[in-house]
């Protein structure tokens, strides 16, 4: 009591400065729940076009000495014949002899679904990494293919993991520079999509979303470019944000081809352009860059300026919405990649 009378200034500062804690601590885990509870809402509201599309695994097969690996997307598993089981049947129908093996990221189907959305995804790249080096019939090299989340996270696995070496990778609606959107809600459209996204800011760098929410690990951020290259996980490490990791760029230039696939009317991945590894200005939400014209490219960060000089990159188009394509066109246009 005495001290309270003693020192009532003192005890008003420390009442203050515990209320500000106490506030920022709850605003900080509202804007996390509200973070986790959008997304939840968009999935569910996209339910029907989850499960019915691939989303962001890995699935490899051999061809005499050469291997292919093939990836997947969100809501997905390695072997749901709606999705995954569809192209390998495809696959190997069209190229006889082939041997598809499709990479779980976990140990049943269930677990390798919800490590689609909740696992982090440096550690699902290891995992990777790790099955790839461990089957000898891949030893000489293997192509890979990885279709929406997959293809940027089998560019990862060719930035980390040269062994065995990658020699073709293409990436189906990858999202090389992430996204700052939701699907079906375009946020240069619409007012409330953008004031979603910009809601979705406040909570995707928090470090307990960064390391278990696999759609935030590549969550761009161009309104607040420093906090997305201080805080991403995952993108702004593969992307040579922070810094230049030169065994990156040694590794991806190995490639052959780095071929990258658009959708041309997609309505799912907010901006497209990512799937050229094109994105928006720094500082503002409307106005994309191609990737010739990122710094990115001029800067030559990843070895991307160096591999379109000698002709590795290929930027393919195609008609309609995410994932949207017939078999002739996959035949015609992705398989001649995998002979």
């Amino acid at each position: 009591m005495n001290s309270f009378f003693l020192h009532p200034k003192l005890y008003i500062n420390q009442f203050f400065t515990f209320s500000f804690f106490i506030r920022n601590y709850l605003l900080l885990s509202c804007q996390i729940i509200g973070f986790i509870i959008i997304i939840i809402i968009i999935l569910l509201q996209n339910a029907l076009y989850v499960l019915f599309s691939w989303n962001g695994l890995f699935v490899s097969c051999n061809l005499t000495n050469l291997g292919s690996c093939f990836g997947v997307y969100i809501g997905d598993s390695c072997c749901n014949p709606l999705s995954m089981g569809s192209i390998k049947k495809m696959v190997e129908e069209t190229i006889p002899g082939i041997d598809v093996l499709s990479l779980m990221i976990g140990k049943t189907d269930i677990q390798d679904t919800e490590n689609g959305f909740f696992m982090d995804v440096n550690e699902q790249v290891s995992m990777v990494c790790s099955q790839l080096a461990q089957d000898p019939k891949l030893k000489d090299g293997y192509n890979a293919m990885g279709f929406s989340q997959g293809g940027q996270f089998l560019r990862a696995v060719a930035q980390r993991c040269p062994s065995p070496p990658m020699k073709t990778l293409i990436s189906v609606g990858g999202q090389q520079q992430g996204v700052y959107g939701l699907p079906k809600c375009p946020g240069e459209s619409s007012h409330i999509c953008d004031w979603i996204r910009k809601k979705l800011n406040s909570g995707a760098y928090t470090d307990i979303v960064q390391k278990h929410l696999v759609q935030a690990q590549y969550w761009h951020d161009p309104l607040n470019d420093d906090l997305y290259k201080k805080h991403s996980l995952f993108l702004a490490d593969i992307n040579q944000e922070r810094v230049v990791n030169e065994t990156y760029k040694k590794n991806l230039q190995l490639l052959d081809k780095f071929v990258m696939v658009k959708f041309l009317q997609d309505s799912v991945v907010d901006p497209a352009d990512t799937e050229w590894f094109g994105f928006l200005k720094t500082g503002q939400a409307k106005e994309t860059e191609t990737l010739q014209e990122s710094v990115l490219y001029k800067e030559d960060r990843l070895g991307l300026a160096a591999m379109d000089a000698a002709g590795k990159l290929d930027f393919l188009g195609t008609e309609g919405d995410h994932l949207q394509f017939t078999r002739e066109w996959f035949n015609a246009k992705l398989v001649p990649y995998l002979r």
